[in-house]
């Protein structure tokens, strides 16, 4: 494992669970965004292919299975590996995806039993896994919207 692997892996372990550590920490980001307005100028820099890795590493999912959740082709995430940073575009997805892994580890209290909430089929959005929604932005609030639901007991 390398040092901003380790460092992330050990900023996941500490709670709760952030945005930042879920992309690998400031050794990956470069930065430490600690306003929703400080997102854009990490947003719009570009964020490291480093944070692809080590958000696939921790939510659990194959490289293939979080091209889908992006909604960018896994070819375009193998290329991007190799020039080492992705474009606004692609930054702002993943930062979507690791908004909605915060937040659902924040709703359930625990990454596993988000991960399991993430990865499952759910009534609330038409039989869909939360996961398969993040590819847009209607569907990332739709699972926002729920997780809201679930934290304020109406889906319990």
């Amino acid at each position: 494992m390398n040092t901003a692997a380790a460092a992330a892996a050990a900023a996941i372990a500490s709670h709760p669970l952030s945005v930042e550590a879920l992309l690998g920490g400031r050794k990956v980001l470069h930065a430490q965004p600690r306003t929703a307005l400080d997102w854009v100028s990490v947003i719009r820099q570009g964020i490291s292919s480093t944070a692809v890795e080590t958000l696939a590493r921790t939510i659990r999912v194959t490289q293939a299975e979080l091209a889908v959740a992006l909604g960018i082709p896994e070819r375009t995430l193998a290329r991007r590996k190799k020039e080492g940073t992705l474009n606004s575009e692609e930054s702002a997805k993943l930062v979507r995806l690791a908004r909605v892994v915060e937040r659902a580890e924040e709703v359930f209290g625990d990454l596993n039993a988000s991960l399991d909430w993430l990865k499952s089929a759910n009534a609330a959005l038409s039989g869909a896994s939360p996961l398969s929604l993040l590819d847009t932005d209607i569907g990332a609030e739709s699972v926002m919207d729920t997780l809201g639901r679930i934290e304020h007991g109406v889906f319990a």
